[in-house]
């Protein structure tokens, strides 16, 4: 019953017409600033998770969740007996063997450098989603004709001048032929089959693939490729497959990285930079609870002689207390649920229509992504409440230690 006797007079209080019209102005500024701050937060927040989990979806797509190395530049003999020896570790999904080279690209008197990957295609399927990003649609990259062909990345191509039909010439300066007169590199032209198109600059502006066996004898390893690649059921527990791949293989000179690992830093940076901005955006809603501890202190000014009254006739000096606390609370709930509405109607836009593009060159996707998630929304919006609860106290605490007969007295 006190309690309804607490929140009854402090929504008096906040629909009344004050006789100050600055310190109605300074709660309205009050509710905006938790309005801005609650959704600039939800908002950035919400675009960084989506960031995370689009840059994180296009790696897992065009790499294996693991990959199988030797020690050594020999790479290893992925036959038959070896790829079943890897399917069979639990949780293993398929395998696929590849080719993993570095080379100089050049078509119509430009040229570029090149990371070559040999793969087949009809496994490399089943490990990636590479496939899907190739246009147009092919089942081999090898010609029927038997000549070899490339699968260029969508800028590399731009880069060269070439679309499907051109051909390229392909050079390893790293391999080649001892003569005489030094080493001669490795030539090779390729017909350009198809161009990929991931999302991620980093890969469609440096990748070209091949067949395996043109990877092999390009390279001059007929029998060894470079690794194996892994898809795993599940791509969280990619880690532990890898040590158990390691076990079954007999451990040296095989080593195996999950997706996790050799990502391991661009995920930390993402996930310290979701911490700084939530703390940096977080000083907007501080700056909000500012302005509520002025509007309370005004507020207590301003009803002196009703605080007086109020204790006169039996209200406690915590009864006073709640009461302004109730008020800066109702401040601060207002600021964050209309906050939370609008940034989730933000993120809902952002997300529909993406209307936001980035440069590829700068950024490792080419849109800007939006993942909203309720625990972030929950978080905000506690964080939010939190920070005005506690800009209520000292105005609070002012109040209630009015004496009633100097209260009024000064009045």
């Amino acid at each position: 019953m006190r309690m309804k006797f607490e929140l009854f007079v402090a929504r008096r209080y906040l629909r009344a017409k004050r006789r100050v019209s600055f310190i109605s102005l300074i709660s309205a500024i009050s509710v905006g600033g938790v309005l801005v701050g609650v959704a600039a937060l939800t908002i950035v927040l919400s675009v960084m998770n989506g960031f995370e989990d689009e840059v994180q979806r296009r790696i897992v797509g065009a790499n294996a969740h693991v990959v199988v190395l030797s020690h050594g530049d020999s790479g290893l003999r992925a036959d038959e007996e070896f790829l079943r020896r890897v399917e069979g570790v639990p949780g293993v999904e398929a395998v696929a063997p590849f080719v993993y080279s570095k080379g100089m690209i050049s078509a119509g008197g430009f040229s570029d450098g090149v990371v070559i990957k040999g793969i087949d295609l009809p496994r490399e399927k089943l490990v990636t989603e590479v496939h899907q990003n190739i246009s147009p649609v092919i089942e081999s990259i090898d010609l029927p004709d038997g000549r070899s062909g490339i699968v260029l990345g969508h800028y590399l191509a731009n880069s060269l001048g070439v679309s499907a039909g051109d051909e390229v010439v392909l050079t390893s300066p790293l391999e080649g032929s001892p003569t005489i007169f030094g080493m001669i590199p490795r030539v090779k032209k390729f017909e350009v089959v198809g161009i990929f198109t991931s999302g991620m600059y980093d890969y469609d502006s440096s990748f070209g693939y091949i067949s395996i066996r043109a990877a092999q004898e390009f390279l001059g390893r007929p029998e060894n490729v470079t690794g194996v690649e892994v898809r795993v059921h599940d791509m969280y527990k990619a880690p532990g497959v890898a040590d158990d791949i390691i076990t079954a293989l007999g451990g040296f000179p095989f080593t195996a990285s999950s997706w996790i690992e050799l990502n391991r830093n661009l995920f930390s940076w993402m996930k310290t930079e979701k911490i700084v901005m939530f703390i940096i955006l977080m000083l907007i809603v501080a700056v909000a609870a500012f302005n509520i501890i002025s509007t309370l202190i005004m507020v207590v000014m301003e009803k002196r002689r009703d605080i007086g009254i109020l204790k006169s006739m039996g209200a406690t000096s915590s009864s006073v207390m709640r009461i302004f606390m109730a008020e800066g609370v109702a401040v601060g709930l207002i600021g964050t649920v209309l906050g939370s509405l609008t940034g989730f109607v933000g993120c809902f836009f952002l997300q529909k229509y993406k209307f936001i593009s980035l440069p590829g060159d700068v950024y490792f996707i080419d849109r800007l992504p939006v993942k909203m998630e309720a625990g972030d929304f929950l978080l905000v919006a506690l964080a939010a409440v939190g920070v005005c609860f506690a800009a209520t106290l000292y105005p609070s605490w002012k109040a209630s230690r009015l004496v009633p007969v100097e209260a009024i007295r000064h009045e």
